[in-house]
């Protein structure tokens, strides 16, 4: 749910590589808007960053999913001399590094990021000097720009975990509350706090708004004690915003969705990713007759129209029906 999707480097023998991967994607999604490049050079960093030895050349990479020739070209040039040219004039592009650096501000897009640039505003100091060109989202995301920036270290999330069951478990014990994202894939680090919740008064036949109270009635427990300091926004089935464990820790972002009972273990796959793995998952539903989304699985009849959305119990009942093998969370990080 958040915009901080780089490998991580924790175990990754590559992340130099990786990184820079992850860097020229970005350019291609802000600067160029090219999602084919971007998609591609995101599929290349996942995979490398996933390869439990050191890469010595470009040749050895091809080997692995996502690395063409192309790319397997520039980390042969990396490799060699420690840079890449193509980088180094980026780099050296007023334009693309401002519009690279205001996208970091949640709620700002490669668009508003452009416009911004175009009127002169291109460092966090300049944002702060024209508020009035934001909106409330975006206010949020600078005004705890450091804070958001951070990376979240696993045992303060397992701390805001206990927050969670607690209080929501107190004010009703039906609920089912899960911390999705790289938390939920074994991660030691994260950008964010991802939290999906439900409740079995709440199936995908009724109307969301009918059951918003589900929602409100767990952020405001979740104001009342302290952990949530700040709402970016806050609708019948999914709320934005930020949260700290104390005065003076730093802030966090928290998104908390709430989905219907039915569709839980859906959204869980989901919304656990990585967005590699989601992909591969789904594409191989299709090549099973299926579809699959963050809402349900469906077979896909002979005209080719999806049917009735197939009954789920677990997350593992999905990898059954479409004959994928099963993958803990924490080997999905590709």
């Amino acid at each position: 749910m958040s915009k901080r999707k780089n490998p991580s480097v924790e175990g990754n023998l590559n992340h130099d590589i990786s990184d820079f991967l992850s860097e020229l994607a970005n350019y291609e999604k802000n600067l160029n808007r090219n999602i084919h490049k971007y998609n591609a050079y995101r599929k290349a960093a996942s995979s490398i960053s996933a390869h439990p030895t050191r890469l010595t050349s470009g040749e050895e990479a091809r080997k692995l999913d996502g690395v063409g020739l192309k790319i397997s070209e520039k980390i042969d040039e990396y490799l060699t001399t420690g840079k890449l040219r193509k980088l180094d004039k980026i780099h050296q592009d007023d334009t693309s590094t401002a519009v690279n650096l205001l996208t970091r501000v949640s709620g700002i897009g490669p668009a508003k990021a452009k416009e911004l640039v175009d009127s002169g505003i291109k460092t966090i100091e300049d944002l702060q000097q024209c508020k009035e060109k934001l909106n409330h989202h975006q206010l949020i995301g600078l005004k705890y720009f450091n804070d958001f920036e951070k990376k979240i270290p696993r045992g303060e999330i397992e701390k805001v975990e206990n927050i969670l069951f607690d209080e929501i478990s107190a004010l009703d014990s039906n609920y089912i509350v899960t911390i999705c994202g790289s938390y939920r894939r074994g991660k030691l680090e994260s950008g964010d706090i991802d939290v999906l919740i439900t409740h079995p008064s709440f199936t995908s036949d009724v109307k969301p708004k009918s059951k918003a109270y589900l929602l409100n009635n767990v952020i405001d427990c979740l104001e009342k004690c302290g952990l949530i300091c700040d709402t970016i926004s806050h609708g019948d089935v999914k709320f934005m915003g930020a949260c700290k464990l104390s005065e003076h820790d730093v802030v966090r972002r928290l998104d908390i969705r709430l989905t219907p009972h039915d569709q839980y273990w859906c959204s869980i796959l989901y919304f656990t990713g990585s967005d590699m793995f989601n992909k591969e998952m789904r594409t191989h539903a299709l090549q099973k007759r299926y579809t699959l989304n963050e809402y349900s699985l469906r077979p896909i009849g002979s005209t080719g129209v999806p049917g009735e959305p197939v009954f789920l119990t677990s997350e593992k009942d999905i990898f059954e029906y479409i004959d994928y093998p099963y993958k803990p969370p924490e080997d999905r990080s590709f």
